[in-house]
């Protein structure tokens, strides 16, 4: 399994910042985050086989909207 940091969502064109992910995650749009440790300042990464499939469903559903 590969984890994947905020600059590597970004690396993979995901444009949205932290805060607009915390939304769609809230709202259960976006894969939820694994928070890596148990302080505050633990860092978070997203799953990269749920960060591709959200890309490919975004790519799916661009036909449908034409």
């Amino acid at each position: 399994m590969t984890l994947l940091s905020y600059q590597d969502l970004k690396a993979k064109g995901v444009p949205y910042t932290l805060t607009h992910l915390n939304r769609l995650m809230k709202s259960g749009e976006f894969p939820q985050k694994v928070k890596l440790g148990t302080s505050p300042n633990a860092r978070n990464a997203w799953v990269d086989v749920e960060v591709n499939a959200w890309i490919e469903s975004r790519m799916a559903q661009r036909g449908s909207h034409q």
